[in-house]
């Protein structure tokens, strides 16, 4: 359908990565034909592609710069594995950016090859997106996911943002559970953690924004129930100085919903197009 002047398509596909079907969104700003700058969206718990292309209002602003959306969905869906579903916080729609290691979910929760590799490959061939002008954002648990594919693919993404990420989750229930349940404990999980992965970066310099409602009924500072801990994010940058230029931004009383994300969108997409047009 056409937004913007540009088109938005939603379409699925045989995955490779994830064996079996998968579905993304893809916003292309009106002309566009080949190398295509773009910016990756990863969305949270409970969410498809479709939250993100309804409510976030993003394609004017994506329209103004002339930057490609890409939307993924956040797992693979409706596979009869027992307790896929049982609960918001693991299973479908909660595929926490990794590659399971459990041998229940193995074979099919691969969200981070998915998300890194086959997706971008499959965007690359068939619409013209760039290979080296893309940059990720996400929110909550898809923040959690953008930093984490930027930080652990120094070079790949010119930036990475995120509305109220997931920043420490061997820290946090959402983190704990999602490990535990894919890769078989918490220590494992350490390899997605952006918190321990931002003290080790070395690529070039990164530049990430990171916004963070301070009325989000998620942080809960000093609380057990926290699931969001961006200072901790903040302290590991200040204590190891990486090659990273962070700016987190605390925005009073706003929440963790898609108004918030509306809200600050069209400063996210011009922060992208600044990093994907140096």
């Amino acid at each position: 359908m056409k937004v913007f002047g540009g088109m938005l398509s939603q379409y699925k596909h045989a995955s490779t990565a994830c064996k079996t079907e998968m579905k993304f969104a893809i916003w292309l700003p009106a002309g566009a034909k080949a190398d295509i700058p773009v910016a990756y969206w990863l969305s949270g718990l409970t969410c498809t592609d479709a939250n993100f292309i309804e409510k976030a209002n993003a394609f004017g602003p994506a329209a103004e710069h002339q930057i490609a959306i890409v939307v993924p969905d956040t797992s693979p869906d409706a596979l009869g594995i027992e307790g896929e579903a049982d609960a918001y916080d693991f299973g479908t729609k909660a595929g926490f950016y990794v590659n399971a290691t459990e041998a229940k979910w193995k074979e099919n929760y691969n969200m981070y090859d998915y998300v890194t590799k086959e997706l971008p490959e499959l965007v690359r061939s068939n619409f013209g997106i760039s290979a080296t002008k893309q940059s990720i954002m996400g929110h909550s648990m898809g923040g959690h996911g953008a930093l984490i594919c930027a930080l652990k693919n120094p070079g790949a993404y010119k930036s990475v943002s995120a509305f109220s990420p997931i920043v420490n989750p061997t820290n946090c229930a959402w983190g704990h559970k999602a490990f535990t349940g894919y890769l078989g404990s918490v220590e494992a999980g350490q390899e997605y953690d952006a918190t321990l992965l931002v003290s080790k970066y070395a690529g070039p310099t990164l530049p990430i924004l990171i916004d963070q409602g301070s009325a989000d009924n998620f942080l809960k500072p000093g609380q057990a129930e926290c699931q969001l801990k961006p200072e901790k994010f903040q302290e590991a940058v200040d204590a190891a100085k990486p090659p990273v230029t962070l700016e987190l931004r605390m925005q009073d009383g706003y929440d963790h919903s898609y108004y918030f994300i509306s809200s600050f969108i069209k400063e996210h997409i011009a922060f992208h197009a600044k990093a994907l047009k140096a």
